[in-house]
């Protein structure tokens, strides 16, 4: 399987199946020197583990993270970082009964018509735990990143037809309220429409942002590897994002170019605007403001309602699908985007370090 791979000089492979005995990722590229140890990453892998509410999987998993090498008396070496995480509450017997049938919003047919073959235990690689390899490699990241200043913070935008107030901002409440909210009002309106749903049998999609402050200007590489189409792409790539926005996004395209342009003020010598439309990225390349990333999530698939569908000898059937999934993907997966996110900076700024010159002689030079 081609695919696994993401970055240029930060680069990570992950690993493993939903059911099968361990997942993980292996790190190239992490400077030496970094103090890391197993309880740095396990902080965010807490925020991404199941079991932890009513609108979670009941799947129990401890999602307790090695450390098998890269990492020398609490120090990175600079060599590959591998980590795992084993499988522990895996009941592939949940899934017996769809072994021949196609889940109506999964991959299992794309995965068939690709491969020819496929794990039908939990989706395999396409199931959401693969992102437990994401999240581990995203926690180094973000502590490379806030060592220099630069923090990364995401969280639950909306969910269904309930969004948050930013006028109410609390960014202690994304850690602190089921729906990694950042307004407690919202959280509880949230909770609310998602036990109607629950009842109803069915689940919710949502939309997920993420902020970096403290971004240089200048990070980003023009045409192909323009910053915002790095972020897109790793954004894209969590399971279940079906559009991925920069800024205001969508709302751009109704808009007049006068209303739609930052102006640019000086702010004694520094460079600033007086808006952040563009969500901190122009022509690529950040611009020093705050950058803001958004991702719309669908609903779960795994739905107890009755669905209509296909089975590998081609004969239409019903489905009731059985077994333990999230009603709603999105405060799950807002530590996912975060990691990401912050995978795709530090390593556009790693790649960064090349661009100019007088940066190489700086560095270089005795």
């Amino acid at each position: 399987m081609a695919g696994s791979t993401f970055g240029t000089i930060f680069k990570i492979t992950t690993w493993g199946e939903s059911h099968g005995k361990a997942l993980g990722v292996v790190i190239d590229g992490c400077p030496a020197g970094l103090d890391l140890c197993e309880d740095d990453i396990q902080v965010y892998l807490n925020r991404r583990k199941p079991g932890q509410s009513n609108i979670s999987t009941p799947r129990n998993e401890d999602d307790a993270v090695e450390i098998l090498s890269g990492v020398f008396e609490g120090r990175t070496t600079g060599t590959p970082i591998s980590l795992i995480v084993r499988n522990t509450s895996q009941i592939s017997g949940d899934y017996s009964d769809i072994a021949s049938c196609y889940r109506p919003g999964h991959a299992d047919y794309t995965y068939d018509a690709k491969y020819g073959f496929r794990d039908y235990r939990g989706g395999g690689r396409s199931s959401g735990r693969e992102t437990v390899g994401r999240v581990a490699a995203g926690a180094i990241a973000c502590k490379i990143l806030k060592s220099i200043g630069i923090t990364v913070c995401a969280y639950t935008r909306s969910i269904g037809s309930i969004e948050i107030d930013m006028d109410r901002f609390d960014r202690n409440s994304i850690l602190n309220t089921p729906t990694a909210m950042p307004d407690p009002v919202a959280n509880e309106a949230a909770i609310h429409y998602l036990e109607m749903a629950r009842k109803a049998l069915n689940s919710v999609g949502g939309c997920m942002e993420c902020i970096v402050e403290g971004l240089p200007a200048g990070i980003g590489d023009p045409v192909f590897d323009k910053l915002d189409a790095n972020l897109a792409k790793a954004v894209m790539s969590i399971g279940a994002v079906k559009a991925v926005e920069i800024g205001d996004g969508c709302k751009v395209s109704s808009r007049y170019g006068s209303e739609n342009n930052d102006s640019f003020r000086m702010n004694g010598n520094e460079v600033t605007k007086a808006t952040n439309h563009a969500g901190g990225i122009l022509g690529g390349i950040s611009d020093g403001s705050t950058m803001v990333v958004r991702a719309h999530v669908k609903p779960t698939p795994s739905i107890m309602l009755t669905q209509h569908t296909i089975n590998q000898s081609g004969t239409d059937i019903d489905i009731n699908i059985q077994g333990r999934h999230d009603p709603i993907i999105v405060p799950r997966a807002v530590v996912v985007m975060e990691c990401m996110t912050a995978v795709t900076v530090l390593d556009a700024m790693l790649v960064n370090m090349s661009a100019r010159l007088d940066s190489v002689a700086a560095f270089y030079r005795r």
